[in-house]
């Protein structure tokens, strides 16, 4: 057996493929940006032949700076952002347009429409989602709508749709020339298309969508073997692929019910384990797949997803201009003692959990002469562990599980001041482990457990060590009162788009 595992995580800006060895410890890395297009307000895309360029750069360089080979891997799993939709000509392989992205609002009037008289929650019993803007179905009838002949090459089987990980499955494993057109569970089950119950496609969901059924991929377990891999990983089995939330969730080990975890990346997405039972949501939250490992029964979760967290240092830094680079914004927000009366609620593309709102758009409240670019940025930080507290008091509320360490993981988690916050008023411990990006060691063990690189859940919860926590030091009435006012500020936000 060779002695290392691949991950390709296809992010929302950017894609990275790194190595890890058996003990889940990272061996080498490699990550490019890709451009995000932005057409008008609102709107957000990728350019697929560029992620797809980007997937290829970055294989290549993490086996070129570790000096290995695609004989080397025992397996890659595959990783990515999750309800971005791409739909290309299956002959060809040409993306018929750009992907339209997971933040992407443009289906605004398509999901009042769907949702009629039964509102958000029509469809929820079935796919334990809310009618939103932010999931792919929608965006696939958008494509279905406007994109001139798309309609035609769908009916005769010419145009396909999948999310990122299909993208990326089918060029990896030969594109035109025969690639796999697959998706795993946990990707399916962000469409609005499959029936959580089932794991199919449904044809309720596809009629009240407009979507062919001959457009979509196979749905597959997230580990399980796939196919075989062409180019820079001939020869390497895929076996596994998980949307990048599940993946995280896997890689924190959180294989119990009631095990949780947040990631901090471009978006915050917190899932909490619920076992093999689904549990439908009355607090906002999503009832997701979080994994199913081959012919097991499939496990699901209660998540909270953020639109903006991560996204909002990098607004900063590219729309205002007042830091140089992200990781500039710790120093700037520390260089004041609070957030002086600051909020910023970034509701950019509406109001995701727990509160659904595709009408908010984002306000910074609260600012007086006395306020700097330093308050500003202090704000930007809070408001992730601000909008954490609010999915925590969601899932509680659901699920009864109070929980007592949060652990945590992504880009954002290296940053101590925001940290020791979300300790602070979460009034939990904060817990990071050893591998912060665990999105892509998930994909990892998705794929090593399918060619038995390891042996089971047993030998990866072996590998998860701590590196570092933070303790709530917050007096209950400060915390409260931050709270209070955040929830001004957040109404604030409501009712700006009629």
């Amino acid at each position: 057996m060779a002695d290392y595992v691949g991950a390709l995580d296809s992010g929302t800006t950017s894609t990275r493929f790194m190595v890890f060895d058996h003990h889940g410890e990272v061996v080498a890395i490699d990550q490019r940006e890709h451009r995000q297009i932005f057409p008008k307000p609102g709107w957000v895309e990728h350019d697929p032949l560029e992620i797809r360029d980007r997937m290829f750069e970055v294989i290549e360089g993490a086996l070129l700076k570790a000096g290995l080979s695609a004989a080397d891997l025992a397996a890659v799993g595959i990783t990515n952002q999750r309800e971005t939709a791409v739909v290309w000509d299956r002959t060809t392989g040409r993306p018929l347009y750009n992907a339209l992205v997971w933040q992407d609002t443009r289906t605004a009037d398509i999901v009042a429409e769907l949702g009629g008289e039964a509102g958000q929650d029509r469809f929820r019993s079935r796919t334990g989602l809310p009618l939103a803007t932010y999931f792919s179905g929608p965006k696939l009838t958008w494509l279905l709508d406007h994109v001139e002949g798309l309609r035609s090459m769908a009916a005769s089987g010419d145009a396909v749709f999948g999310t990122v990980d299909t993208w990326a499955l089918w060029n990896l494993t030969g594109g035109a020339n025969g690639g796999m057109h697959a998706t795993d569970v946990t990707n399916a089950s962000r469409t609005m298309l499959m029936d959580l119950d089932t794991l199919e496609w449904d044809d309720e969901l596809l009629g009240a969508m407009r979507v062919p059924r001959s457009m979509l991929p196979e749905i597959r377990p997230s580990s399980g073997l796939f196919a075989e891999a062409v180019g820079p990983l001939e020869g390497v089995p895929v076996a596994g692929i998980l949307g990048d939330q599940q993946a995280a969730l896997f890689g924190q080990t959180c294989f119990e019910p009631g095990d949780a975890k947040n990631t901090y990346g471009t978006g915050c997405f917190m899932l909490l384990n619920t076992g093999t039972d689904r549990v439908p949501s009355d607090s906002g939250l999503l009832t997701t797949v979080a994994y199913q490992i081959g012919e097991q029964a499939p496990v699901y979760a209660l998540e909270g997803s953020i639109a903006i967290t991560g996204a909002l240092v990098q607004w900063l830094r590219d729309n205002l201009g007042i830091i140089e680079n992200s990781a500039d914004v710790e120093a700037l927000a520390g260089s004041v003692d609070d957030n002086g009366g600051v909020y910023f609620v970034p509701a950019f593309s509406g109001l995701f959990a727990p509160h659904w709102r595709s009408d908010a758009r984002g306000v910074i409240a609260g600012l007086t002469r006395f306020a700097t670019r330093a308050h500003v940025a202090r704000a930007a930080l809070e408001a992730t562990a601000f909008q954490t507290r609010e999915v925590l008091d969601a899932m509680f509320a659901d699920s009864g599980v109070k929980l007592t360490t949060l652990k945590v993981d992504g880009g954002m988690v290296v940053n101590d001041l925001l940290m020791q916050f979300q300790a602070d008023i979460l009034d939990v411990p904060v817990v990071r482990p050893l591998v912060a990006e665990t999105t892509a060691l998930g994909a990892a063990y998705a794929a090593g457990l399918a060619v038995g690189f390891w042996d089971g859940i047993s030998d990866l919860k072996s590998n998860w060590i701590i590196d570092k926590s933070w303790q709530p030091a917050m007096p209950m009435e400060q915390r409260e009162g931050l709270l209070g006012a955040w929830r001004k500020a957040v109404e604030r936000t409501l009712d700006w788009i009629d």
